[in-house]
Formats: structure tokens, sequence, C-alpha cells
């Protein structure tokens, strides 16, 4: 089972006259980062809940927000008037001073920190249960979507794998053409600098043997395959956290890939090379967006 780095989850509750919405958003990253939006009596719950997210939500860079809205008609904020006198009067005093223009000086106070505050900084134990509450089922959501888009990636992936171990089969039938070719094109140019009478066969042969072994691609298949094999192996893992181990070993594979490149001597198997690699990346854009 694979879970994408990448998801979403909404949810939302009603506690007396409040309604509180959660939504859980989550981008690739190589470590977790969690960041809030809280109303400002919330921050001292901080701690507590980016534990709950990061147990939870695992790998990758999440926003967390939660809003309060009332139920009642009446708006749970108020207006914090000395504070906002305070700032209204300096930035006045430097706008005058520097001959700038106030422009919207209302509304840009009224996004400065705390200067609209909550009527009610309490939380009781009923209302703390009910956030709880909202943000485990928001969360619960959010891994669904992982796994919807986890399902759907990892299907991609096993038929990337697929199409690699084709071309690798494909290979086979290829070498033995290879080796005639390159056996042909040798001996030709022995004879174009040296009469055919010159040539000690025994010799000629010795060296076409020590060639062909630097050139065998034998071990880059075998190792090859293994790598595909343990790839779709770490698909059937139960494991949520595989993202990381599938990148280590899509890097082994393209290894291997690039090895039997620099030794095809062989358009057609260059071919097969090149496909290879074009699976190769897709896997990799994949495996960078698991997590």
């Amino acid at each position: 089972m694979i879970l994408s780095m990448t998801g979403y989850g909404r949810a939302d509750i009603s506690y007396k006259d409040k309604t509180f919405l959660v939504e859980v958003r989550s981008l690739n990253s190589k470590f977790t980062d969690v960041r809030f939006k809280l109303p400002n009596h919330y921050r001292d719950k901080e701690l507590e809940l980016r534990k709950m997210v990061s147990d939870q939500a695992e790998r990758g860079k999440l926003e967390v927000s939660l809003e309060v809205k009332s139920t009642s008609g009446e708006e749970a904020y108020g207006l914090n008037f000395p504070l906002f006198k305070k700032y209204f009067k300096e930035l006045s005093t430097l706008a005058e001073e520097l001959n700038m223009p106030t422009g919207d000086m209302m509304q840009a106070i009224m996004r400065i920190p705390n200067v609209i505050a909550t009527a009610e900084d309490h939380i009781d134990e009923a209302e703390w249960e009910a956030v709880i509450d909202v943000i485990s089922q928001a969360l619960k959501r959010f891994e669904n979507f992982r796994k919807s888009e986890g399902k759907a990636m990892e299907e991609d992936l096993r038929l990337r794998i697929a199409n690699i171990r084709s071309m690798l089969i494909q290979v086979n039938p290829l070498e033995k053409t290879r080796v005639d070719t390159l056996r042909q094109r040798l001996k030709q140019n022995l004879e174009e600098y040296l009469n055919k009478e010159h040539i000690d066969e025994n010799r000629f042969e010795q060296e076409i043997l020590y060639y062909l072994e630097k050139i065998d691609i034998t071990e880059e298949k075998v190792r090859l395959e293994q790598h595909c094999l343990y790839f779709l192996e770490q698909l059937d893992q139960e494991s949520k956290q595989n993202g990381r181990k599938l990148s280590f070993i899509s890097q082994e594979m393209g290894r291997e890939i690039n090895t039997l490149g620099a030794k095809a001597y062989s358009s057609d198997i260059q071919r097969l090379v090149v496909g290879m690699k074009d699976e190769l990346e897709k896997i990799k854009e994949q495996t960078a967006n698991l997590v």
C-alpha cells in the first residue's frame, strides 16, 4: 500500500452556538512540516495538535486551519480598541512624516494580529473534545484522499515496471546479433590495415573474447530484473511509508540501465535503453510524491 504525499481533508461540527471548520492540506516535502492557522485563544493548544497531526499524517508539508464561526447571530469577536488606536496613531504619524499616502489603513490595521480579539478566550473541556473530534474527522478524510491517490499511482508504477521488464526481455535476442556484428566489424577493420594472411586467427579469437567480456551485459540485466522485482515487493508491503525506499530502488535501476546503454554497442539495444530511461523518469516523478 502506498500513499500520495499530496492530500486534502475537510470536516465541520457544531458545538453550542459555534461551528468548527477544519481543513487539512499537504504538499511534497522530504520531511514532516506542519503549519497551523488557529484562532488566537487556541494557540496554547498548538503543541498538542501538532503531535496529533504529525502522528496521523506522517510525511509531507501540511497546513491545518481551524475556523470558528458563531451560529447565534452574534459574532464571537470584538475589536481591541486600545491596540487599534495605538497602531492607527503610530501609522498616521509615520505616514505624515514620510509624506506617504495612508491608503486603506483601516483594513491594514484590522489584519494585524490581536487587533480583532475573541470575546471569550476560555476553552472548556467539552469544547476542546469537539475540536479534537472535528480534526480527527478531517484527518480521516485526508488519509482516504491520500489512499485514493496512492492507488492510482500504484497502478501506474506497476505498469512502468512491467514496461521496463518487457523491454529487458527484448534485449536477449539482440545480444547474439550484437556479438556477430562486433566480430565482423573488428575483422573488417583489421583486414583494412593488414593483409588477411597476416591475421593470427587464434590471437584474433582471444582478443574478441576479451573484448566481449568487457561489454558483457548479463550482470546488468540480472540486477535490473532483481531491482524491478524488489520494487514490486515493496508495493505489496502494508507499510505506509514506502516512498523513500522506492526512490532508492529506482536510483539503483537507473545505474543498471545507464550501464546497459554504455555497453550496448547496438542501435537496437540503445533504443530499448532509451525506452527504459523514459519509463524510469516517470517512476521517479511518481515516487517523489509518495509518503
